[in-house]
């Protein structure tokens, strides 16, 4: 199987965490998705960073426009690979 991974991004960690957490219930994850702080270039300041939800997806079962969907409701988006 591919490694398969669907990174979401989100404007400040409240709302990583909340959509980290509503993923297993919303879309039956089987494995619990990491959190990544991804500061922007040349900054320093915590403010100025981007939170990352990353998640695997071996079996490619999650649906990519539904991920989309999903993480606009935080203000967020999923990068294409």
């Amino acid at each position: 199987m591919s490694d398969v991974r669907h990174v979401l991004v989100l404007p400040d960690r409240d709302a990583a965490q909340e959509v980290a957490e509503a993923l297993g219930e919303r879309f039956g994850l089987d494995e619990e998705p990491r959190i990544v702080r991804d500061a922007l270039a040349g900054e320093d300041d915590a403010e100025d960073a981007q939170w990352l939800v990353v998640l695997r997806d071996e079996g490619r079962l999650l649906d990519p426009a539904a991920l989309d969907t999903f993480v606009g409701e935080w203000d967020g988006w999923r990068e294409e690979p």
